[in-house]
């Protein structure tokens, strides 16, 4: 019997997964700092995330319309290059940085330490984060935000939560848009609910539309403001 063969890692690959591990538990320090300096300045935090089109910024908009005589809001976004989403949100009259990552598919600790230290220094007390848009990476790196909100469309088609049931298992809110085109696509909005809840039972589950307005003071007591 010949010997079976053996296949050994390279040492950059081993390298690499090492440099991997580190990298996430320093962004995991970075965040408990992170959440820290937001206790102590007694700043809530909130982090969402979701695909490209999901609806993210529309969303901040309409929270940012409800919600800017009550709190003095920040909004930090996340984009690989543009401001767009930043001057959206601007002109609702909150105070908006934008956080360019380059070819990095999600927002780390130490960006949003970076950015969170201005918007601190002017006095906020909501800080809405709008995390690149990206399914997959975000949940791995936790921000120090208190709530973590996943936000999907229908849009998507029917089977994107069962595909990417991960990243709602790392949020405490999921967010159903755009269930004004339900319809037109031909997607169970009910189903994309039922989907949510089997990939995590203890997340709250709120059926949006914001360009009619639907689910978003729902959204806002899910999310405790």
């Amino acid at each position: 019997m010949s010997k079976p063969e053996i296949i050994k890692a390279d040492q950059d690959e081993v390298l690499d997964i090492e440099l991997e591990e580190d990298f996430l538990q320093a962004n995991r320090h970075m965040a408990e700092l992170n959440r820290r300096s937001f206790d102590r300045h007694h700043v809530k935090v909130i982090d969402f995330m979701g695909s490209i089109g999901a609806g993210k910024t529309s969303i901040i908009e309409r929270l940012s319309e409800c919600l800017k005589d009550k709190y003095r809001m920040g909004v930090i976004a996340g984009d690989t290059a543009t401001s767009i989403d930043a001057e959206r949100v601007a002109k609702h009259g909150v105070l908006s940085l934008q956080i360019n990552t380059g070819r990095e598919c999600h927002l780390d600790a130490p960006l949003v330490r970076k950015a969170s230290k201005r918007l601190l220094r002017e006095g906020v007390n909501l800080i809405l984060i709008e995390n690149v848009g990206n399914l997959i990476c975000p949940a791995e790196f936790p921000l120090g935000a208190h709530m973590r909100v996943v936000v999907v469309s229908v849009t998507e088609g029917e089977y994107m939560i069962k595909k990417k049931g991960d990243i709602f298992r790392s949020a405490e809110v999921g967010i159903i848009n755009k269930k004004d085109m339900a319809g037109p696509m031909a997607v169970d909005v009910d189903g994309l609910v039922k989907d949510a809840l089997a990939a995590n039972p203890k997340m709250k589950v709120i059926v949006t539309s914001t360009r009619t307005g639907e689910g978003i003071k729902e959204l806002v007591a899910a999310l405790g403001l």
